[in-house]
């Protein structure tokens, strides 16, 4: 099995499950914190390879569910500068293993790249966090929110 570098947001539901997941398929999870490193562009850049622009974000972020920030009107420079500026931007989790990186938890794409345990399929979306979706939830209820 593999040491897998994941940058997580800390207390995230889903992040703790995909670790699970990760960690189940007998790998190494070195975990760090996608708010407290300190990203570079040149840091960041590598994670979001060939995908296009818009799937670099975390659509769940306050700033985008406001409309403050619209990933379909920035080009890579800014995007990024957005991004190391307000880390709760980037799609996550960010996940290196050796020299390859990836942003996001696709579970077909990781079994293929790394191996999932396969007596455990995952079935469900843990990318979405679970507590966006209420509308009667406000902000500081959100257990994927910063907490205060």
């Amino acid at each position: 099995m593999v040491k897998v570098i994941f940058y997580e947001k800390p207390g995230c539901i889903n992040n703790t499950k995909q670790k699970a997941i990760l960690t189940a398929a007998g790998h190494e999870v070195e975990a760090h914190s996608l708010l407290t490193t300190p990203w570079t562009k040149e840091s960041l850049r590598p994670f979001f390879g060939q995908r296009p622009l818009a799937e670099w974000f975390n659509y769940t972020a306050p700033r985008i569910k406001s409309g403050e920030v619209i990933p379909n009107q920035l080009d890579e420079s800014s995007a990024l500068s957005l991004m190391i500026a307000d880390p709760l931007l980037i799609r996550r989790p960010l996940i290196q293993v050796g020299e390859v990186y990836q942003s996001g938890f696709d579970p077909a794409q990781i079994d293929a790249w790394i191996g999932l345990d396969p007596q455990k399929p995952v079935t469900e979306d843990l990318e979405t966090c679970p507590r966006s979706q209420s509308e009667s939830k406000t902000a500081s209820d959100h257990s994927c929110k910063i907490p205060s």
